[in-house]
């Protein structure tokens, strides 16, 4: 007889009246779904500051009810960047009173956004901030000596994501910057010149109003000191060039927002490379609003550089058909384009 059917009735009324212990689901009982909350009750905030895993946000800007607070990210955007300067919406406790925390559910489509590569075989981008009007791109005239190509990559970094760059000149008591500034003649580049202890403020002012602004520039330029003219509490350190190396020692450890006037100035770590792996070419020209359109006139897939063949600008410039100017915006253009290649 079989096992199965050889059963004491005993044995039935042994069981019948018991209840098997069923395990409960660790992740609860109901099914997971991909659908996520819409949140309509966040509110809107702009990213000042981002430190291990933390946001400092600002909610209500420009009203009574302004505040800052800190936050956190919701699970869902693990795997997307949150930069200075991003438009964010949030939840969860917005009062900002100390110890609370809120958190970040959706980042706001961006206008621009600012990014490097490791290096220029790198396609692997770095978003370093978002929603950035101008980039001040800040050089000294000496100590430590100005690197006319690393201002060609910020430049390029520039003209790629939209932003308009200005030259911040700094410590022009102590060299002449003109041989430098030769380097971009052929651009219309707003200029700014400092001294090594006055910045004009007011015209600093007056192009930030209404803007928000990135501040890049190797270490030991004085960008950290220009922030702390502009914003007289930031208390962003500064340090000395190594007197050995001809290079500044890092003391801007992350990027941060700070309020000027109307505007915003977005002071970031000393950056001593800037990989372009990222950047498309044909942004460059478009930069060049008055080559561009002479491009057109190119053959298909013209590199604008000193060897292409039949390349229409470089025809009209050596007819001396683009003005004054035209060898120099010429010139500018090539190096740029070069730097890419």
């Amino acid at each position: 007889m079989s096992w199965l059917t050889d059963v004491d009735d005993d044995d039935d009324d042994k069981y019948a009246d018991f209840e098997a212990r069923v395990r409960p689901n660790p992740k609860g009982s109901r099914a997971r779904t991909k659908i996520r909350p819409e949140h309509s009750d966040a509110l809107t905030a702009r990213v000042l500051a981002v430190d291990r895993g933390r946001y400092r946000v600002l909610i209500a800007e420009g009203t009574d009810d302004e505040r800052d607070l800190t936050t956190t990210r919701a699970r869902e955007l693990r795997k997307e960047a949150i930069v200075t300067g991003d438009r964010v919406d949030v939840v969860g406790d917005t009062t900002g009173d100390e110890g609370t925390l809120g958190r970040i559910v959706r980042i706001q489509p961006r206008d621009t956004v600012l990014r490097r590569s490791a290096d220029d075989t790198d396609e692997v981008e770095r978003v370093i901030v978002a929603n950035a009007d101008l980039m001040l791109i800040v050089v000294a005239a000496a100590d430590p000596e100005p690197r006319p190509r690393l201002v060609d990559r910020y430049l390029v970094a520039a003209f790629d994501a939209g932003i308009r760059p200005i030259l911040i000149i700094t410590k022009t008591d102590i060299a002449d910057p003109e041989p430098f500034l030769a380097n971009f003649a052929g651009l219309d580049l707003t200029v700014v010149k400092s001294s090594q202890d006055a910045f004009p403020l007011a015209e600093l002012r007056s192009l930030l109003s209404g803007n928000t602004a990135v501040a890049v520039g190797h270490s030991g330029v004085g960008k950290s000191t220009l922030v702390n003219a502009l914003v007289p509490d930031a208390n962003r350190a500064t340090g000395d060039v190594n007197a050995v190396t001809g290079r500044g020692r890092h003391t801007s450890s992350s990027s941060v927002s700070y309020r000027v006037g109307t505007g915003w100035i977005i002071d970031t770590p000393g950056i001593r490379s800037f990989g372009l792996g990222h950047v498309d070419p044909d942004n460059i020209l478009k930069s060049f609003t008055d080559l561009a359109e002479v491009a057109e006139e190119c053959p298909r897939g013209c590199t604008h550089l000193p060897d292409a063949p039949d390349c229409a600008i470089i025809e009209r410039v050596e007819e001396g058909r683009l003005g004054e100017f035209g060898a120099k915006r010429l010139d500018s253009l090539q190096r740029l384009l070069a730097t890419l290649t």
